[in-house]
């Protein structure tokens, strides 16, 4: 930003940046006139010096300031002050569409109704004769009043020459400042563009309605319409194939809204809408079909006011009737109890408090969740869904998988080892087992079932006692743990999930049994790798499941023969998993059919800070990316992108300079946690291809095949590579219920040749990095009651030196070892001055910034290799205001066969 805070811009008085771009800058500024706030945006200097972009960016000026319109920004004036054109506009206060999409898609009341402001605003625009040509999500701003579409016409007036790098750095608008609008320009954001657009061709009106369909199908899926791994992948995508049907993606979706968007969408201009009021007037009537379905029920729509007023505001309520007649039909076996409609709402946790897990009660009418408050105090909450408040219980710090009691007077939970239960209207709780246990059910005969610490299932009554193991650990299919409990209507029989011993969740061995409280033999159900629960006729699970999650289906189950039938149907495109303990989704089911889940997606940028804390610059766009990692020359990163389609994790690789990325990996499995070769021209990374985590190396480039190095039963976690290219450092972790470790090396080349640095430990290591030299290597580990920063002489790991003074996590070195940056447990970066001649020496650390909110977790950052530039995994939404899904009725959303 090149203007200060008081800087005078004619009467225009700058308060503070709002933000910047290849368009321009905007500050929030005073009218000292008429003493009101209002945006003002500054022409970049590099169009300032042409006369004929000056001319053009008013003569745009005064077309648009002629829109009067409720859902268009609104332009106030146009001015220059020496040599600096601007605009000033209204100030909006609210989010981009983009910004809300990085959470997940819009309810479908909000996607109708913000659609249709959308296409409302084109029409008024298309009657005065100008056409967008950019219409986009990060154009459109979600306010109280609605939405308020921006930079209309401005763009094809404000662009320089530019060279595009890339499907995730698309410039705004591509061609030259000159003869902007001639035949074979092109204008606007790929990802949005008509193909008559992107042909170079003059486009109208009806290239608006094309990108019209885009946002639609994004703000009703989460997913953009057109996708490609480069820039002539997305081309090709938009020139020749179909998206995916909303509805297969969101199957309670009313059809009416795919013919609508599928229109938008087509390929000649001639076969889509001809005007932006059809759309508007289609998208009125399905949303009016859809309330006028089934009445909402007994929860209130609050509009925020303030944050601190929040706690979990009812908010975003869509109704969605039978008689929107989607998803056609399917025979239940079990006839629902709800009604023929569905009715969704979003629930907003108290402020800044992070989810744990939550469940909903039996009569579906409270939520009780486990939630994290800033100073790290993790404990339980009760909110009823006719209030706007939550209450936390007192005494249950540390507890963690809440369940219910069948009248819901009770609720079950463990904290400090031990299972333990409170009343849900208040108290002290009662201590009943001393377990380490994960996920609890209480059966109407007064008996609770839990798991018993990577064990089998136990029964224990409600009031105490001895428990006893009511299903057996079989050997043979290498069990480890069966948990997650859930009552069958019987009362006697629950479901639970079986785990192995792969160290991996994604194995084909884990599966959801149906057991019995007399410690019957149990019967197998169907292949999973997470929890499930029975309702409607239907066990209700995760399929697939990555690293965030999974979507969530139903599949028809007979209670009374205990048989599935039929085919699974999606009922949520993605359900988060709790990342602490292996195989629960975050889903909950009452017995009135009430779906309470995490549906969020916790999407992130890529962000460049310097060492001051500043941020530079944005890396891409935001999705699912975890472990970003700087090439030793600092010209490329690679970073995992979870793909809940796929429900894998995959690498890409980035070009720094250009923008550009590309995928490295694509399957089988996952293949995540990327480390470099000192040259730059390997990647080492972690794959489960083989149901387990082996270490594997292939080209940065992408060619070639790959090399395993590590394939066993344990996780092989790959940590850094020597400079001498010889040896790969990796944490060795053994199988699911061990969680020991042990930091070790293989050979690169020939038969792997493991060493061991250091012990295996019952505390586990966190992060390993080997200095430039190679004479070092620097780690965590917890052998002292604290987590702390060591440092020994690598390979042979003697003479260890403690680096952190206070704590500290993930040490990484710079370029010439003289300096290593660590995690504080405050959430700052710490530096540490090095001494590495001879013997090794540290100084006393000392803070350089604090991390972002959400981006403090190991492996979440990275450094250049001169220190002076940080990357970091920065979240788009912290956790605390990411809402909670509740779906009414679920069932009745599911299709019916005639």
């Amino acid at each position: 930003m090149t203007l200060s805070s008081g800087a005078r811009l004619g009467p225009y008085e700058i308060l503070s940046p709002l933000g910047s771009g290849g368009m321009g800058e905007v500050y929030r500024a005073r009218d000292t006139r008429l003493d009101r706030t209002v945006a003002v945006k500054v022409l970049p200097a590099h169009l300032s010096s042409s006369a004929e972009a000056r001319q053009r960016f008013e003569r745009e000026a005064r077309t648009i300031s002629q829109l009067s319109h409720p859902h268009i920004c609104g332009l106030f004036d146009v001015g220059r002050e020496g040599e600096t054109e601007y605009l000033v506009m209204e100030l909006l206060e609210g989010e981009s569409l983009s910004d809300r999409l990085a959470r997940g898609p819009l309810p479908l009341d909000q996607t109708l109704r913000y659609g249709g402001e959308i296409a409302d605003a084109l029409e008024k625009a298309h009657r005065q004769g100008i056409v967008h040509r950019d219409l986009k999500p990060g154009n459109v701003m979600l306010t109280k009043a609605g939405v308020k579409l921006l930079d209309f016409g401005l763009a094809k007036a404000m662009t320089a020459p530019v060279q595009p790098s890339g499907e995730t750095s698309l410039p705004t608008m591509m061609g030259t400042a000159n003869n902007l609008t001639q035949e074979g320009t092109i204008l606007g954001t790929f990802q949005y563009m008509a193909p008559e657009q992107l042909e170079g061709r003059e486009a109208d009106e009806r290239a608006d309605i094309f990108a019209l369909g885009c946002v639609l199908y994004e703000m009703a899926t989460g997913k953009k319409a057109f996708s490609g791994s480069s820039q002539a992948s997305l081309i090709s995508a938009i020139m020749k194939e179909e998206p995916q049907p909303i509805s297969t993606v969101q199957p309670m979706t009313p059809p009416a809204l795919d013919r609508v968007v599928k229109s938008c969408l087509a390929k000649d201009p001639e076969e889509r809408w001809q005007s932006a009021g059809d759309v508007a007037k289609e998208l009125k009537w399905i949303a009016e079909g859809s309330a006028a379905g089934v009445a909402a029920p007994a929860l209130v729509t609050a509009r925020r006011s303030r944050r601190e007023r929040l706690a979990w505001t009812v908010a975003a309520l869509a109704v969605l009737a039978a008689a929107a007649g989607w998803l056609g039909t399917l025979r239940r076996r079990t006839a629902p109890n709800s009604t023929d409609g569905v009715s969704r709402a979003s629930l907003l946790l108290p402020e800044r408090i992070s989810l744990k897990t939550a469940v909903i009660s039996p009569d579906g009418r409270r939520v009780a969740f486990s939630g994290e408050d800033a100073s790290g105090r993790v404990q339980l909450w009760i909110r009823p869904l006719d209030s706007y408040s939550a209450t936390p219980l007192a005494g249950t710090d540390g507890a963690i998988f809440p369940f219910w009691s069948p009248d819901g007077r009770f609720i079950g939970f463990f904290a400090d080892k031990k299972l333990k239960r409170i009343e849900s209207s208040g108290g002290s709780p009662l201590s009943l087992h001393d377990v380490d246990g994960a996920g609890g059910a209480w059966s109407p005969g007064g008996d609770i079932l839990f798991e018993g610490a990577s064990g089998p299932i136990y029964r224990l009554p409600a009031t105490g006692g001895q428990p006893t193991a009511i299903t057996r650990i079989d050997a043979s299919r290498h069990e480890t743990s069966h948990r997650y409990p859930f009552f069958l209507p019987d009362g006697r029989h629950f479901l639970y999930l079986a785990l192995n011993a792969a160290g991996s969740p994604r194995d084909p061995a884990n599966r959801i049994w149906v057991g019995s409280i007399d410690g019957s033999a149990a019967k197998p159900l169907i292949p999973a790798n997470f929890n499930a629960q029975y309702s409607e006729g239907h066990l209700l699970f995760i399929g697939g499941g990555s690293n965030l999650g999974g979507s969530l289906l139903a599949q028809p189950f007979d209670p009374d023969r205990l048989e599935t039938s039929g085919e699974p149907v999606t009922v949520a495109g993605q359900v988060h998993v709790y990342p602490d303990y292996t195989g629960y989704g975050i889903f909950s089911v009452s017995r009135t059919a009430t779906l309470l889940f995490d549906g969020s997606r916790l999407q992130s940028r890529l962000a460049w800070f310097d060492r001051s804390g500043k941020l530079t610059e944005f890396f891409g766009e935001p999705a699912t990316h975890f472990s970003p990692a700087i090439s030793p020359d600092g010209s490329r990163i690679a970073f995992d992108v979870d793909d809940p389609g796929t429900a894998t994790t995959q690498i890409w690789i980035g070009d720094v300079s250009r923008g550009v990325r590309t995928r490295l990996t694509s399957g089988p499995g996952s293949n995540a946690g990327a480390v470099w070769s000192a040259d730059g021209s390997r990647i080492a990374f972690q794959s489960d291809r083989k149901y387990q985590a082996g270490l594997y190396t292939r080209a940065a480039t992408g060619g070639g095949t790959e090399q395993a190095l590590i394939d066993s039963d344990n996780q092989s976690i790959p940590q850094a590579w020597s400079k001498d290219g010889r040896f790969i450092a990796y944490l060795d972790r053994e199988g699911a219920g061990n969680r020991s470790m042990q930091l070790s090396g293989a050979s690169t080349s020939g038969p792997p040749h493991p060493f061991v640095i250091a012990p295996r430990s019952a505390n586990d290591y966190g992060s390993a990095r080997i200095s430039p030299d190679d004479r070092w290597i620097a780690y965590d580990l917890d052998d002292s009651g604290r987590r702390e920063v060591y440092a020994v002489s690598f390979p042979d790991g003697q003479g260890r030196v403690q680096i952190s003074s206070s704590g500290g996590f993930g040490p990484k070195w710079t370029r010439r070892g003289a300096e290593i940056l660590y995690n504080g447990f405050d959430g700052k970066i710490m530096s540490v001055p090095m001494e590495v001649k001879g013997s090794l020496r540290a100084g006393t650390p000392r803070a350089l910034f604090q991390l972002p909110e959400g981006a403090s977790q190991p492996g979440n950052w990275d450094v250049s290799p001169d220190g002076e530039r940080f990357l970091i995994n920065v979240p788009v939404v912290t956790s605390s205001s990411i809402p909670l899904d509740i779906v009414f009725h679920w069932a009745a959303g599911l299709t019916r066969e005639k």
